[in-house]
């Protein structure tokens, strides 16, 4: 038997390694996908009061902490039972759109585009943001780097701070716009626009032109018939800020369909002792392990998730790169993995859009942002779509608002089951007898789970009462000198 470790693996937010079990016959016989960290928000936030949720759940993560920041406000109008403002929500969901851009762009660029871009076989030191510069042009990079700068400074006016913000309050936000602060967000909304044209043209040029990459993206590797969740409107559009959560089946059937209320009685979380992360599944299918199909509990929530959920975007330039997607990889729904990140870039052009359609709005500096609220504080649920999928906050308080029960489940969280799936599908499909095992091709096994653009950070709540603790001291050689650990077999 051998044992073939990816650790760590690379180009994620947390962290996490790989190991790969090879039989006799050199095909691979099993994998295991583990994530050792632990964060525990459930358990802390406990006896604190409610309002603080908005400005606490956000530290989970530094890469998103405008979408726990989203959902807990969102829990919170729900927990005190007041409703905010219209154009509390515009500007709310104003602020979002302008994360979203910032957001998919990080990902796209330096996380998941250098497979594509620079390519998978590429040396490791030249699969990073420096190498998608190098081979898409100075422009390219620039463009990159005006597109996170003008975001973080929208993100900075209408939230309070440029990370983790502030601007979230139980029925409505702290921040109204002003006239001038909406022509600026108009002049950044519409180079949105040109950044999302700028980067879908990429994704045809680069990805789409080169065959190599085409079959990669199709081929039995990285394809995975699952259902599929997001949010969508009452048109089955994408939303990222409101709706229902509607899941399809493996054929595009609608199976599920929800309002933030109801996500208990149709999703569980199932826990393994060896992972702090939970596995959530369709109640109506229930748990069957790490399997695909109609009949398995296993959904995903992703960029492509949501496009297979929906009927269609909201906006016409996501429509129209919407229906390209599908023309051209064969209609809906596509269970092609890597097909993501395509879908990801998609997504940017509607979060552009809708950014643009806000900040023109003529109500958005009504002044009127907030709703006091009157009543005693229950229990509240908010949802929204993180970038990593659908996001759920919720709380229970006693009479006092003092927080009594906390539940989170997050978009890695939704996707744990089908990353854990995707990375041992790859590693059989790429793994073969006599096949030499090259840097590139455990790049391509990591390729399965980049493409949910996961965040382990934010992923791992599960409490099971331990915490497995290895720690080895090295000497100047990294010779192993001393182990110690606790709960580790």
């Amino acid at each position: 038997m051998q044992k073939i470790m990816i650790d760590p693996i690379t180009r994620l937010e947390g962290h996490g390694k790989i190991t790969l079990f090879l039989n006799d016959e050199g095909d691979l016989e099993n994998a295991y996908f583990q994530i050792p960290e632990l964060r525990g928000f459930e358990v802390f936030s406990l006896g604190r009061p409610a309002e603080e949720m908005p400005r606490i759940t956000q530290r989970i993560c530094g890469v998103c902490p405008e979408a726990h920041h989203m959902a807990a406000t969102k829990a919170l109008d729900d927990l005190f039972h007041v409703e905010a403002p219209p154009v509390a929500h515009k500007v709310r969901e104003l602020f979002y759109m302008a994360f979203y851009v910032t957001d998919h762009t990080t990902h796209f660029y330096a996380l998941g585009g250098p497979d594509f871009v620079v390519g998978p076989d590429a040396p490791a030191a030249e699969r990073n943001i420096l190498g998608v510069v190098a081979a898409a042009g100075m422009e390219a990079g620039l463009a990159v780097i005006n597109c996170r700068k003008r975001n973080h400074h929208a993100i900075k006016m209408l939230g309070g701070r440029a990370i983790h913000p502030v601007a979230g309050l139980p029925g409505g936000w702290s921040v109204a716009v002003t006239p001038e602060m909406r022509d600026e967000l108009v002049r950044i909304a519409e180079e949105n626009v040109e950044f999302a044209r700028f980067s879908l043209q990429l994704v045809d040029d680069i990805v789409l032109k080169n065959q190599a990459y085409v079959d990669l993206i199709v081929g039995g590797a990285y394809t995975t018939p699952i259902h599929y969740m997001g949010l969508v409107d009452a048109n089955n559009h994408v939303n990222f800020y409101d709706g229902k959560v509607r899941v399809v089946d493996p054929d595009g059937v609608e199976v599920v369909r929800y309002a933030p209320h109801e996500y208990t009685q149709h999703i569980a979380e199932h826990v393994e002792p060896f992972s702090y992360l939970k596995f959530p599944y369709l109640k109506a299918k229930g748990w069957k392990g790490f399997v695909g199909g109609k009949e398995s509990g296993v959904y995903a929530a992703t960029p492509l998730s949501r496009l297979n959920a929906a009927d269609g975007m909201a906006t016409p330039l996501a429509q129209e790169a919407y229906e390209k997607f599908y023309a051209t990889l064969g209609g809906k729904p596509v269970h092609h993995t890597l097909a993501c990140h395509w879908a990801r870039v998609i997504e940017m052009m509607y979060a552009a859009e809708r950014m643009l359609e806000l900040a023109r709005d003529p109500e958005i500096t009504n002044p009127n942002v907030r709703n006091i609220p009157t009543e005693t504080p229950t229990e509240g649920i908010g949802i929204v779509e993180a970038p990593r999928g659908t996001l759920t906050h919720h709380y229970a308080t006693d009479a006092n608002g003092i927080l009594t029960m906390v539940n989170l489940i997050v978009g890695t969280t939704n996707n744990n089951a089908p990353i854990t799936m995707s990375i041992k599908q790859a590693a059989q499909a790429l793994i073969k007898k006599g096949e030499v095992i090259t840097d590139g091709l455990l790049n391509k096994i990591e390729m399965a789970f980049r493409s949910y653009d996961p965040c382990f950070s934010c992923a791992t709540h599960s409490l099971p009462g331990q915490m497995p603790l290895e720690v080895e001291v090295l000497d100047a050689s990294g010779n192993v000198l001393k182990r110690l650990s606790q709960y580790v077999d």
